[in-house]
């Protein structure tokens, strides 16, 4: 397996790119990288949200090496480079979380444990966020600490078009009648590529987009479209799950949350009030920014490093 680089865009020197086994023998794609500045202080290792891929975080690499942090980062089944798990590649289905949950083991476990310098600090963002949030309550945790970009805790209602308790008995009902591998209603399989700047969700920051967009161009089996049914189902059970009164408390490795002011994907309100009933958590609003913090403005992401810096006691010297 190999990454995708362009110009703009390049493939962060050093690095090592392969494939491990996902918990039922699927191929998904994995990258790492060691730090480049010392002192070594272990590893980020690197969640996205759905429909992203290693590529679009290259600049985020990047910025965590020179921070002296090895890497080690992964595609989730069904989206990037890894293992399509339906005969259409752009349905980037899923049949329940727990399949995300047992690849995260076997990332883990096969890749990051045996190569990757410890302690771990796990940095998610959107799904990869709320994935982390799921297995934040496993004895024997990884994590020293985690970070997340937006955590999917709650879909923003405005996404679904419904409440989410409506959008769950239709996806619970649609996929009892056996539709769970056809799209949502109104579903496509067009990209991001695909899609103009203007009105975007995700980012205000129109070279980055730009960016991302270049990269589906060159290489758009990296991409998929709508979510399945099953999908959905999957995200709004998980979103249950994480939204019951008694789960945050659950948590006891420390928690660094970061919430969009302007998010349209996810729900801000349930991050702020997660991280309130969360042991050992802080919350971050950053006014201005679209769902993706990383791949926001130069302004919004220097707020996130400096908070993140602060938080793991980093200091940058200036070259």
């Amino acid at each position: 397996m190999e990454l995708v680089s362009l110009a703009k865009n390049p493939v962060p020197s050093g690095g090592t790119v392969g494939s491990f086994r996902g918990y039922d023998g699927a191929e998904l794609r994995y990258a790492r990288w060691d730090a480049t500045r010392l002192p070594r202080r272990g590893t980020v290792c690197l969640f996205g949200g759905r429909a992203e891929f290693i590529e679009k975080y290259f600049e985020v690499i990047a910025d965590l090496r020179r921070r002296g942090f090895a890497v080690a980062t992964m595609d989730w089944r069904g989206q990037g480079g890894s293992q399509r798990m339906l005969s259409n590649p752009r349905k980037g289905h899923v049949r329940g979380f727990w399949e995300y949950d047992r690849d995260l083991i076997r990332f883990m476990k096969d890749i990051v444990l045996p190569d990757c310098p410890p302690p771990f600090v796990g940095l998610g963002h959107s799904m990869g966020g709320g994935i982390l949030l799921r297995n934040a309550t496993m004895p024997g945790l990884w994590f020293e600490r985690i970070i997340l970009s937006a955590p999917m805790i709650a879909i923003n209602e405005n996404c679904l078009g419904t409440t989410a308790s409506r959008a769950l008995t239709y996806a619970e009902i649609a996929s009892m009648l056996g539709m769970s591998t056809a799209y949502v209603v109104g579903g496509t399989d067009g990209l991001y590529a695909e899609h103009r700047f203007e009105g975007n969700s995700l980012t205000s920051d129109h070279e980055r987009w730009q960016r991302t967009k270049a990269v589906l161009d060159l290489a758009p089996s990296l991409g998929i479209g709508s979510p399945t049914v099953g999908w959905l189902r999957g995200a709004l059970r998980s979103c249950r799950m994480l939204g019951a009164a008694d789960f945050p408390a659950r948590i006891n490795v420390p928690l660094l949350m970061f919430a969009a002011g302007n998010d349209a994907v996810v729900s801000t309100r349930a991050i702020e009030d997660f991280a309130v009933r969360a042991k050992v958590s802080s919350c971050i609003l950053m006014p201005g920014s679209q769902h993706e913090i990383l791949q926001e403005t130069d302004a919004v992401r220097t707020r996130f490093w400096a908070a993140f810096d602060a938080y793991l006691g980093v200091e940058m010297k200036v070259a």
